[in-house]
Protein backbone atom coordinates (compact mmCIF):
# COMPACT_ATOMS: atom_id res chain seq x y z
CA UNK A 1 0.00 0.00 0.00
CA UNK A 2 1.32 3.20 -1.06
CA UNK A 3 2.34 5.96 1.69
CA UNK A 4 -0.59 8.39 -0.41
CA UNK A 5 -3.29 5.69 0.49
CA UNK A 6 -2.21 5.17 3.62
CA UNK A 7 -2.54 9.00 4.65
CA UNK A 8 -6.02 9.10 3.07
CA UNK A 9 -7.33 6.67 5.07
CA UNK A 10 -6.12 7.88 7.83
CA UNK A 11 -7.05 11.47 7.15
CA UNK A 12 -10.89 9.80 5.88
CA UNK A 13 -10.71 7.81 9.68
CA UNK A 14 -9.83 10.85 11.54
CA UNK A 15 -12.21 12.87 9.59
CA UNK A 16 -14.94 10.04 10.68
CA UNK A 17 -13.78 10.21 14.13
CA UNK A 18 -14.70 14.35 13.96
CA UNK A 19 -17.99 13.57 12.14
CA UNK A 20 -18.98 11.70 15.25
CA UNK A 21 -17.73 14.05 18.12
CA UNK A 22 -19.51 16.67 16.47
CA UNK A 23 -22.80 14.78 15.84
CA UNK A 24 -22.44 13.56 19.94
CA UNK A 25 -22.28 16.88 20.99
CA UNK A 26 -24.63 18.44 18.74
CA UNK A 27 -27.22 15.57 20.48
CA UNK A 28 -26.08 16.21 23.64
CA UNK A 29 -27.01 20.00 23.82
CA UNK A 30 -30.23 19.81 21.84
CA UNK A 31 -31.07 16.47 24.71
CA UNK A 32 -29.90 19.14 27.24
CA UNK A 33 -32.23 22.01 26.27
CA UNK A 34 -35.33 19.64 25.87
CA UNK A 35 -34.88 18.16 28.94
CA UNK A 36 -34.22 21.60 30.97
CA UNK A 37 -37.16 22.83 29.13
CA UNK A 38 -39.37 20.15 30.19
CA UNK A 39 -38.23 19.66 33.79
CA UNK A 40 -38.81 23.94 33.75
CA UNK A 41 -42.13 23.32 32.32
CA UNK A 42 -43.54 21.22 35.00
CA UNK A 43 -41.79 23.42 37.74
CA UNK A 44 -43.61 26.56 36.51
CA UNK A 45 -47.07 24.56 36.37
CA UNK A 46 -46.20 23.47 39.72
CA UNK A 47 -45.64 26.57 41.30
CA UNK A 48 -48.51 28.43 39.19
CA UNK A 49 -50.76 26.48 41.86
CA UNK A 50 -49.43 27.64 45.14
CA UNK A 51 -47.19 30.93 44.46
CA UNK A 52 -48.14 34.12 44.10
CA UNK A 53 -45.52 35.96 44.24
CA UNK A 54 -42.65 36.04 42.05
CA UNK A 55 -39.08 34.14 43.67
CA UNK A 56 -35.77 36.29 43.78
CA UNK A 57 -33.98 36.10 40.51
CA UNK A 58 -30.82 34.06 40.49
CA UNK A 59 -28.62 33.62 37.50
CA UNK A 60 -30.45 30.80 35.26
CA UNK A 61 -33.86 30.31 37.11
CA UNK A 62 -36.57 29.94 35.14
CA UNK A 63 -39.22 33.30 35.25
CA UNK A 64 -41.70 32.01 33.14
CA UNK A 65 -42.45 31.07 29.63
CA UNK A 66 -42.95 32.75 26.39
CA UNK A 67 -45.56 31.80 23.57
CA UNK A 68 -45.76 33.38 19.88
CA UNK A 69 -48.73 30.86 18.76
CA UNK A 70 -48.31 31.59 15.02
CA UNK A 71 -44.92 30.78 15.44
CA UNK A 72 -45.15 27.87 17.08
CA UNK A 73 -42.41 29.39 19.48
CA UNK A 74 -42.55 27.83 23.09
CA UNK A 75 -39.71 28.19 25.17
CA UNK A 76 -38.91 28.90 29.18
CA UNK A 77 -37.55 32.49 29.86
CA UNK A 78 -34.62 32.13 32.05
CA UNK A 79 -32.26 34.86 34.16
CA UNK A 80 -29.45 36.21 32.34
CA UNK A 81 -27.50 35.95 29.04
CA UNK A 82 -24.57 33.64 29.38
CA UNK A 83 -23.56 31.27 27.16
CA UNK A 84 -25.24 28.93 29.44
CA UNK A 85 -28.25 30.48 29.91
CA UNK A 86 -29.01 30.78 26.31
CA UNK A 87 -27.76 27.41 25.20
CA UNK A 88 -31.38 26.03 27.12
CA UNK A 89 -33.60 28.61 27.28
CA UNK A 90 -34.11 32.44 26.33
CA UNK A 91 -32.36 34.58 28.77
CA UNK A 92 -33.70 37.73 30.36
CA UNK A 93 -31.32 40.85 30.23
CA UNK A 94 -30.70 41.71 33.81
CA UNK A 95 -31.53 45.57 34.27
CA UNK A 96 -34.33 45.44 32.38
CA UNK A 97 -38.06 44.93 33.63
CA UNK A 98 -39.99 42.15 34.39
CA UNK A 99 -42.87 40.55 32.61
CA UNK A 100 -46.07 43.01 34.17
CA UNK A 101 -43.41 45.83 35.07
CA UNK A 102 -43.46 48.98 33.77
CA UNK A 103 -40.43 49.46 31.24
CA UNK A 104 -38.52 47.45 28.89
CA UNK A 105 -38.38 43.79 28.88
CA UNK A 106 -35.86 42.58 27.16
CA UNK A 107 -35.23 38.93 26.02
CA UNK A 108 -32.32 37.38 24.00
CA UNK A 109 -32.25 33.97 22.35
CA UNK A 110 -30.49 32.15 19.53
CA UNK A 111 -31.89 32.41 16.24
CA UNK A 112 -30.48 28.65 15.55
CA UNK A 113 -32.90 27.53 18.31
CA UNK A 114 -35.85 28.81 20.28
CA UNK A 115 -35.64 32.03 18.20
CA UNK A 116 -35.50 30.44 14.68
CA UNK A 117 -39.18 31.22 14.07
CA UNK A 118 -38.87 34.97 14.32
CA UNK A 119 -37.92 35.12 10.59
CA UNK A 120 -41.53 34.84 9.85
CA UNK A 121 -42.70 37.27 12.38
CA UNK A 122 -45.11 40.03 11.82
CA UNK A 123 -46.41 43.06 12.80
CA UNK A 124 -49.49 42.16 14.78
CA UNK A 125 -48.45 38.75 16.29
CA UNK A 126 -49.35 38.06 19.39
CA UNK A 127 -46.52 37.33 22.34
CA UNK A 128 -47.89 36.03 25.71
CA UNK A 129 -45.49 35.51 28.46
CA UNK A 130 -46.32 33.13 31.08
CA UNK A 131 -44.66 33.55 34.95
CA UNK A 132 -45.63 32.59 38.13
CA UNK A 133 -47.66 36.19 39.02
CA UNK A 134 -49.52 36.56 36.11
CA UNK A 135 -49.76 36.06 32.14
CA UNK A 136 -48.56 38.93 29.72
CA UNK A 137 -49.85 39.14 26.36
CA UNK A 138 -48.03 41.58 23.58
CA UNK A 139 -48.48 42.35 20.19
CA UNK A 140 -45.67 43.06 17.63
CA UNK A 141 -45.26 46.86 16.39
CA UNK A 142 -42.42 46.53 14.56
CA UNK A 143 -38.84 44.97 13.57
CA UNK A 144 -35.37 46.00 12.88
CA UNK A 145 -32.19 44.87 12.03
CA UNK A 146 -29.25 46.52 13.99
CA UNK A 147 -25.58 46.70 14.68
CA UNK A 148 -24.93 45.04 17.88
CA UNK A 149 -23.61 48.05 19.46
CA UNK A 150 -26.65 49.27 19.08
CA UNK A 151 -28.01 49.34 22.35
CA UNK A 152 -30.95 51.83 22.61
CA UNK A 153 -32.86 48.82 21.83
CA UNK A 154 -32.62 47.69 25.76
CA UNK A 155 -32.96 51.30 27.26
CA UNK A 156 -35.93 51.61 29.59
CA UNK A 157 -39.49 52.96 28.27
CA UNK A 158 -42.29 54.88 29.31
CA UNK A 159 -44.33 52.00 28.43
CA UNK A 160 -44.65 48.08 29.36
CA UNK A 161 -42.73 46.71 26.37
CA UNK A 162 -41.12 43.91 25.01
CA UNK A 163 -38.37 43.10 22.62
CA UNK A 164 -36.72 40.18 21.39
CA UNK A 165 -33.32 39.82 20.25
CA UNK A 166 -31.56 37.81 18.15
CA UNK A 167 -28.67 37.22 15.65
CA UNK A 168 -29.22 38.27 11.65
CA UNK A 169 -29.16 36.83 9.74
CA UNK A 170 -30.89 33.86 10.50
CA UNK A 171 -29.23 31.96 7.53
CA UNK A 172 -25.39 32.95 8.52
CA UNK A 173 -23.14 30.33 9.32
CA UNK A 174 -20.94 31.52 12.47
CA UNK A 175 -21.14 34.46 14.65
CA UNK A 176 -23.60 36.47 12.87
CA UNK A 177 -22.55 40.40 12.21
CA UNK A 178 -26.27 41.89 13.47
CA UNK A 179 -29.38 41.73 15.49
CA UNK A 180 -32.96 41.26 14.61
CA UNK A 181 -34.56 43.05 16.92
CA UNK A 182 -38.68 42.41 17.65
CA UNK A 183 -40.67 45.26 19.68
CA UNK A 184 -43.91 44.49 21.20
CA UNK A 185 -46.18 46.09 23.43
CA UNK A 186 -48.50 45.07 26.50
CA UNK A 187 -51.88 44.79 25.64
CA UNK A 188 -54.46 46.65 28.04
CA UNK A 189 -55.98 43.15 28.35
CA UNK A 190 -53.16 41.78 30.44
CA UNK A 191 -52.95 44.38 33.01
Amino acid sequence: MSATRRVARLLARGLFVIGLLALGYAAVVVIDAKTYQAAERRRIADAARTVTRAPALTDGGSIGEIEIPRLGVAAIVAQGDSAAVLRRAVGHLADTALPGEPGNVVLAGHRDTFFRPLRKVRVGDAITVKTRVGDFEYVVESTAVVQPTDIDVIQPTARHTLTLITCFPFSYVGAAPERFIVRARETEVSR
